[in-house]
Order: C-alpha cells, then structure tokens, then sequence
C-alpha cells in the first residue's frame, strides 16, 4: 500500500472526532449509569468503556442495561432507575432543540408556550435528569438555531436557574459536544466556553454558528485526536456500518 492509499486508510472523519469527544464525557466518572441518547453519544459511551471508564454501566437511554454490543442484557426497574436518577450516580447525554450560553435546554416546542411554531418531544424528564445527576449534550448540527440567546421554554435546567433555585448538589453540566467543537461551562457565571475545535473548524466558524458570545480564552485547541486503537474499536466493533457518518458528514 502507498503512503497516500495508507494515510487515506487512518485519515479521521468528523465524525470520529465526535464520538470520542462524546466518550471524554465519561472519563474520570466511576461506576455510574451511562445514558446516552443517540447513535454518537451511544458509541462515545461504548468507547469509552472500552478503554478509560470501564466501571461504566451502560444502558439505552431508556430502561435496559445494555452490553458493550449494544444489545439488552437486562432490565433497570423504574424504582430502581429513580434512586440512581436522584443520587448524582447517573450520567446523561441528551440532544437539544436549543440551548443557551448557562446550558438551559429546550426539546419541547419553538416560540411561545401557548402557541408554538413546532411542537417537539416535550418536557419529559429533562428538569430531573439536570437537577438530580450529571447531564452532558450532543448537537450534530451546530447552528444559532439551536445555540441560542434564550431558549423559548426550558426543559433542561442551566446553571443560572439551578443557582437562582438553590439546587445545584447533583445539578453538574460536564460538556457540550458539537459537530464543530467541545464546550463547557467553565466562563464568566458559569457560562458556555469554547474548549476545543474539530480538525478542519475556525474559531470564527463556531462564533458565526453560535447566536450568543462565547467564553474563548487564549488560543482554542484542536480536539482530541483518536488513538490507533480508539479508531480500530469505533471502526471495526464499535460501528462497522458507518452509522456515525449519516449523522455527522465531513
């Protein structure tokens, strides 16, 4: 094989990138529920206990226990799925419809409450999951769409009304992973900073995409690269279909 067909063979996709970013979620967590909700995070997640959280439990998103294939291997009795929700021993990473600069979240509808342009999934359990354990998200399409100044109705709760409220022991929000970048909650007030770009993204391209200003400092990184073998399992055992590359393209 030449070197070109050879680099061509290793070279990343965005996609790659993503699902790792979406497996640094995890690092460092311990024995805790990992809950992700979609096909990246749920790689991400995967990977991640194959390689630094092995003491992961996986599930769904919903009410199964998961093996490291993905396929059901047992059942998480709602009694049981409620001690861990409300113990901080819980790990989710939701989608968001919209999300502002102190990560307050929206999957329920667009424009005004009584009268919405879109009706979305709707509330569900994103006041818990936000109030009671960690909760991270994942965007495939960064846009000022969905990063936005206010969000039109808060389902995830963000780290200005959790302080305004007086319940932040569980109420943490790790990362924000985009199809552009990672993101976290570490600027002025707890508000939303640039931590990394995707191989390929401008520092000005997230600022264009983003509909508020973000907290930069100082030169932004790349995002993480992919080890030899974090490549290996997403590509060969993780997702051998290609799955990731439907949701994120580039």
């Amino acid at each position: 094989m030449s070197s070109s067909s050879e680099s061509a063979a290793t070279a990343v996709s965005r996609a790659e990138y993503c699902v790792v970013a979406c497996a640094e979620a995890w690092r460092g967590d311990g024995e805790v529920l990992a809950s992700p909700m979609g096909p990246i995070p749920s790689f991400g997640a995967r990977l991640a206990k194959r390689t630094f959280s092995p003491d992961l439990l996986l599930t769904d998103g919903e009410a199964m226990l998961v093996g490291l294939d993905g396929t059901a291997e047992g059942w998480l009795p709602y009694r049981r799925h409620l001690t861990m929700v409300t113990g901080g021993r819980r790990h989710v990473m939701m989608g968001a419809s919209q999300i502002d600069r102190f990560g307050n979240q929206n999957i329920s509808c667009v424009g005004d409450w009584e009268r919405p342009s879109r009706q979305l999934l709707g509330v569900r359990g994103a006041p818990v999951n936000t109030l009671n354990n960690p909760v991270s998200y994942w965007v495939p399409r960064h846009s000022p769409r969905v990063f936005v100044e206010r969000v039109d109705m808060v389902s995830g709760v963000g780290y200005d009304r959790a302080e305004a409220a007086g319940v932040t022991r569980f109420h943490r929000l790790p990362r924000v992973v985009s199809d552009l970048g990672v993101f976290d909650f570490t600027g002025p007030g707890h508000s939303m900073r640039l931590v990394s770009r995707h191989p390929g993204v401008s520092v000005e391209q997230v600022r264009a995409a983003t509909g508020f200003e973000l907290a930069i400092a100082g030169e932004v990184p790349y995002s993480r690269e992919p080890t030899a073998r974090e490549l290996a399992l997403i590509r060969e055992v993780i997702d051998p279909g290609g799955l990731r590359e439907r949701e994120v393209r580039g």
